[in-house]
């Protein structure tokens, strides 16, 4: 695991302008964990046609990364929030262009998706996640929980990919494998929720054309993405995808914000109450609407004590979805100022009804800072070769 420790005098973190016009800097140091995913574009192959093979047949048999029961309590209510520095905020790209009408109801962002990944166990799961504006942009934030085996204690889930816009096994956007996680090291290392989001950077996305299978010779011969599976082998008849940004933009990014604002959470949710009942399928994208808490909520089970808190009564999976500030329903498009981190029952009955998400602070923003200059390249060629 690589680590950076930044300068004690910080780093001058660029911003953008908030749609309500707030600007502004801040200045913050914070111990940045950084760890590879897929360390080369071979491996990255790899992992693309690990979820592809099978026309997406593990995509299709994952399932919601979910919470023991014995974890969804009543919050504690705390005191007010201290911002370690000036507000300020990234502005988001990929605004939507066609025009939209009046209507009351949510357009969705097609930002918004899936990841996929190989827990400790070797189980399928998935998680929310968002496309943010970054520099290459190829940048994706979620829950950290969703990144880093806590259960297992390894340094970062196996076969992590994103897909935007993920329906019954498809992926209109393409598939999206991670490159290099970036989260802070009080989750990395000491599983501190007060931390629990991350940025990942990802590979240029592959597009699926279909799978062809073949006999050993044409697929040790093959140089692209391709896969054993269940003693036959196939070769992925894919292209490059391009950008994730360029394909489906990018939400912008805020922290030192003032609580008691309204946001928008999207996200996936699938798991049960912890009374056994499971409203959601987790085939589609859900969403709450509400303000957030102006006091800090804390879980001391999970060394939580600056958490913000939303009235929303989803399940897991929802977990790494993004909380949207300042978001304008045309353009699809807002600030991620939160990431649903963990589910709570506030009035004992055994259902969820609020979820939570770190507070971003300017040691969040340092993180997002370092993870948004970070270039990741292609994995496939004009020919669906392995890119070199």
């Amino acid at each position: 695991m690589k680590r950076i420790l930044l300068p004690t005098g910080g780093v001058v973190l660029a911003t953008g302008l908030l749609a309500a016009g707030l600007t502004g800097t801040a200045q913050a140091r914070a111990d940045i964990a950084t760890d590879p995913m897929a360390r080369d574009t071979s491996q990255a192959a790899s992992v693309a046609s690990f979820w592809l093979a099978s026309n997406g047949a593990a995509l299709r048999s994952a399932t919601a990364y979910t919470w023991d029961a014995k974890e969804v309590r009543k919050l504690v209510s705390k005191g007010g929030y201290s911002a370690d520095g000036s507000p300020g905020t990234a502005a988001p790209i990929g605004e939507d262009k066609k025009p939209i009408g009046r209507a009351q109801n949510v357009n969705l962002p097609k930002t918004v998706g899936k990841v996929f990944f190989v827990d400790g166990s070797g189980k399928f799961r998935w998680c929310t996640a968002t496309s943010v504006q970054s520099n290459y942009r190829n940048l994706v934030a979620t829950a950290g929980h969703c990144v880093y085996d806590t259960d297992s204690n390894k340094d970062t889930m196996t076969n992590w990919v994103f897909v935007p816009g993920y329906y019954e096994g498809k992926a209109p956007f393409g598939i999206y494998v991670g490159k290099q996680a970036f989260t802070h090291s009080d989750f990395d290392v000491y599983e501190d929720y007060d931390r629990d989001y991350a940025f990942v950077t990802v590979f240029n996305g592959i597009a699926f054309e279909g799978v062809k299978q073949v006999d050993r010779k044409d697929f040790e011969r093959f140089s692209g993405p391709k896969r054993s599976w269940g003693g036959h082998h196939y070769i992925l008849l894919s292209k490059d995808a391009g950008r994730l940004g360029d394909n489906v933009g990018g939400q912008g990014v805020a922290w030192n914000q003032p609580t008691g604002k309204t946001v928008r959470a999207f996200g996936y949710p699938a798991g049960p109450h912890p009374d056994g009942n499971k409203p959601y399928s987790g085939v589609t994208p859900k969403w709450c609407y509400g303000t957030t808490t102006g006091k800090a909520v804390g879980a001391p089970w999970l060394k939580i004590e600056e958490h913000v808190g939303l009235k929303c009564p989803v399940t897991p999976g929802f977990d790494g979805g993004p909380w949207l500030s300042n978001y304008s329903n045309s353009k699809r498009l807002g600030y991620v100022n939160g990431v649903t981190s963990t589910f709570a029952d506030q009035d004992g009955n055994d259902r969820i009804d609020y979820i939570t998400s770190p507070y971003f602070d300017g040691e969040t923003a340092s993180i997002y800072n370092a993870a948004k200059n970070v270039w990741s390249g292609k994995i496939v060629g004009s020919n669906g070769e392995l890119y070199k």
